[in-house]
Formats: C-alpha cells, structure tokens, sequence
C-alpha cells in the first residue's frame, strides 16, 4: 500500500484523526490487498465538493456455484474511521444494478453495518466481509442482456478478467455447525474431543500448525477417523465456520519475556487473516498464551468486530467458582472471575440466581459478598488448569455460540470503556454468548483492593502490547 505521494499526504493531513486513519488503512491492506487507496474529489448532495482519500477494488464473491468479483468504491470522509465511508457500487457499461434491500437505484449501498457504525467496534475490514455475505445471498449486479432481462447466474459473466479461482475456499456451509480447531498438541486434541461430547456439531476442521510448539496429534485422529472430524494441513479447510478455537503457540526459547511473546505474534499473522477472510461471521475463540495478550493480537491482524474476538481467559475459574458458591456455600446465585489471566484476576457476583429468567447483572462489591468469594476462591484455588479442563470450558463457550444460549462466560474482550477503563486492552469480563457474539454486561463499582489489581493489569498488559510488532 502506497500512501507516500504528494497528494495523498496532503489530502490525508486534513483528517481529523490522521494516525488512526493510517493504521486502519494498514489493516485493510492486510486483509483485503486488493483494495487500493487513492484520491479523489467527492461531490455531496447540496454540490459542494471535497477532496478525500477513496478505496477501489473488487470484492470475491460466490454465486450459483461460481466466483466472482465485485467491484466497489468506498470514500473517506476526513473524519474516519469514527464515520462511516460511502459505500458505492463500481458498474462497467455492461453491467446493470439490481436495486435490492440494501443497493439503491444509483448503486449507494445501505447495510446494517453502516447504520450501526461505531468505531473500533465497527470497521471498514467488518464492513467488507459483511458485503461478501450479503452479495452472496441476492448480487447487487447483473449482465445486460439484448432480450432486456437480467440473469444473476450471468453475473459479471462477460468479463472473463473479472472471475476469480479461489481453489473451493468459500463453500456455502454457513448453515452448518462447522468449527474448526487451530493448533496441535494436548490443548487442541482436548478441545476437540471435548467439543464433540458436548456440542451438536455437522463437522469439526482439525489444523495441526507446522510451525506451532505444540503441533502433533493429528495422525492419531486420522488413522481413526473420528466422524465429522476432517484433519487438514490447509487453513482453507476452515471456510464457513461458525466458531474457530486457535490454541496454537510457538514459543521460543529467547530469554526476553517480550521476544517470547512475539514469536506467538509472528505465528498468528501467518493465518489469522486468512482465517478471518475464510470465515467472516466466525467467532475466533482464542486459547493461545499469553491469552489477553493473543486475543488482542487476534483482533487487531483479524479486523474482525471485538464482539467476535473472544479468549477462553477466566472461564474455567468462573465456572468452578460458580460451582463452589452453589455446592459448598448454597449462595445458588453465579459469580465469574474477571480481569487479566493472572494473580490479578477478582471474583464478582451476580444479583439474580442461577435459574432466573432475568437477565444476568453484576452486583456492586459489598461486605456480606467479599467473604463468599473469597471463601469460594479459596475452595478451588488448588486446580491447575490441565488441557483437558480448559478443553472443556473451551466447548462450553463454543456450545453457547453453536447454540445461541445466550449464557453469560467471563471472557478475555475488548474492555475500553468499561469501568471507566480507557485503554485499548483485552480482559475477562461477564459476557452473553451467542451466535452473534460476545455482549458485554455493564460495569459496576469494585471494591479499593478489586479495581486495584484490574487497574495494575490494564497497565501491565498495555506496556506488553506497545512493545510488540502486531
């Protein structure tokens, strides 16, 4: 990506938010190189003018069984990312838009996405990816045809430069229960059979990562052949997944904390991208160590919306405290173990039981709750998290997505603007899951001694990440 000419520095000088701008710029190109940067003088409905930084390319889509190229125009307005961009249809003289839900008569594109916009959660990589689907359901363009009728099996048909081979990596099984496992090893063989004993899957995608230190076990699963399970060296494989589980590591054996941890940086810009592209309505459930640091590693190279980067983070010590509050202290009411994956991590309550069809709410920290938690932290704080324990918190976050259960996991997410928290950092915190994502519960006041160690995380884990090269 080329943004080094005269003119498109001094268009890009007068954005309002010029560095961040460029950096959402950068993870475009990552994700979609296709789409190229230029400029251009935008007119507005009242006619007046402005000169602004625009994006060309064409988006691969698959219809009828064949592949196509979509081509598209976005402008930046010199307040993005925080606005939207104007989405447009790019029509050759031999093409005709066909004006649907979201395409209007002059080919302006009206999605969901754009409605909602709300920058970071929102994105111009999310907004992409969200196009593909909705092209794919009903294409926005058609061939002209001398008999005055559209086919949109002819779509794009005449221009034989225009269609793409994407070797079968897009396959219409979003329908299915698909869900693939990234990454070898005890972790990822753990999680495997464990998502098949607990959820209705129609078929789980095995990718054992060559350069991961955790790589191995996929021989086993093939010389068996589980059912439903298909064991691939090629993260194509992974197309049209509902959930993606990556447990892949790659430590090295630098002596620096920081150079050990960007070994696992370096394995996750090899495939989370492609990931991402394969399955853009996936959920990426991140199981990788660090797993605060790897989620938003994940996020950031994925461009996927926050609600649907997650990490397994603090819900295995969620559940077994939940489970010693309602067995060993007879409280019947949910607690989840929020914050950083580490000594720092606090319990908190819910105010509504187990069963109640009310929608779960965090309970202020009081006097007569502190004990209880403690007491309960206390119960299982002997538990080491084995592969096969954390496999299985890993199928019950994976079974409330397959599922929509809409049940409430403490999972590493975004955490900026939570808690008065306002920094870009990932934490365990309450979340609803379903098949959409993550949804956050509200914050509410922490004791001294909790807000305490949730702040020396935000700090620590944010120093982590400005020292590493995502």
């Amino acid at each position: 990506m080329d943004l080094s000419s005269e003119k498109t520095q001094r268009i890009l000088s007068k954005y309002k938010f010029r560095d961040v701008a460029i950096e959402e710029l950068q993870k475009i190109h990552r994700i979609f190189p296709g789409m190229t940067p230029s400029t251009g003088t935008y007119t507005f409905t009242d006619s007046s003018q402005k000169d602004l930084l625009k994006l060309i390319g064409n988006l691969p889509v698959k219809y009828g069984g064949r592949s196509y190229n979509i081509p598209i125009l976005l402008w930046l307005m010199d307040s993005f990312p925080f606005t939207p961009p104007i989405c447009l249809l790019r029509p050759t003289a031999n093409m005709v838009i066909r004006e649907g839900k979201h395409v209007d008569a002059q080919g302006r594109l009206h999605l969901p996405g754009l409605r909602s916009w709300d920058y970071p959660k929102s994105s111009v990589v999310g907004l992409l990816n969200e196009m593909i689907a909705q092209f794919e359901e009903e294409p926005p363009l058609s061939t002209k045809t001398t008999g005055g009728t559209e086919d949109p099996h002819d779509l794009l048909a005449f221009v034989s430069n225009l269609k793409i081979s994407d070797g079968g990596s897009r396959h219409h099984d979003q329908q299915l229960n698909k869900v693939t496992v990234i990454g070898g090893g005890d972790l990822g063989m753990a999680s495997v059979m464990s998502i098949l004993s607990k959820c209705k899957v129609d078929k789980l995608v095995f990718v054992d990562v060559a350069e991961s230190s955790t790589k191995g076990g996929s021989t086993d699963l093939e010389i068996f052949s589980l059912p439903k399970v298909e064991v691939s060296r090629d993260f194509s494989a992974s197309a049209g997944s509902k959930v993606v589980v990556v447990t892949a590591n790659a430590w090295s054996s630098e002596q620096s904390y920081v150079s050990v941890v960007q070994t696992n940086v370096d394995l996750y810009r090899g495939f989370i991208p492609n990931l991402a592209r394969l399955s853009p309505n996936a959920v990426l459930v991140i199981a990788s160590q660090p797993v605060d640091i790897m989620t938003h590693v994940a996020w950031r190279q994925s461009g996927l919306p926050p609600t649907n980067v997650i990490g397994a983070g603090c819900n295995l010590d969620s559940e077994r405290v939940s489970h010693a509050l309602d067995i060993n202290l007879n409280t019947h009411k949910p607690a989840w173990v929020i914050g950083e994956l580490s000594d720092n991590k606090v319990a908190v309550m819910s105010n509504t039981g187990l069963s109640s069809s009310v929608k779960p709410e965090m309970a202020s920290g009081s006097a007569t709750t502190k004990p209880l938690l403690d007491r309960a932290f206390e119960i299982v704080k002997n538990r080491g998290q084995r592969s096969w324990s954390v496999g299985l918190s890993i199928a019950d976050i994976t079974n409330s997505v397959l599922t929509d259960k809409k049940k409430t996991h403490s999972v590493s997410t975004l955490a900026q603007g939570w808690g008065g928290i306002g920094t870009e950092v990932f934490l365990s915190l309450p979340c609803i899951m379903g098949a959409s994502g993550s949804t956050r519960l509200a914050g509410v006041s922490l004791g001294q001694e909790e807000d305490s160690k949730l702040r020396d995380s935000v700090g620590s884990l944010s120093n982590l990440m400005s020292q590493l090269r995502i």
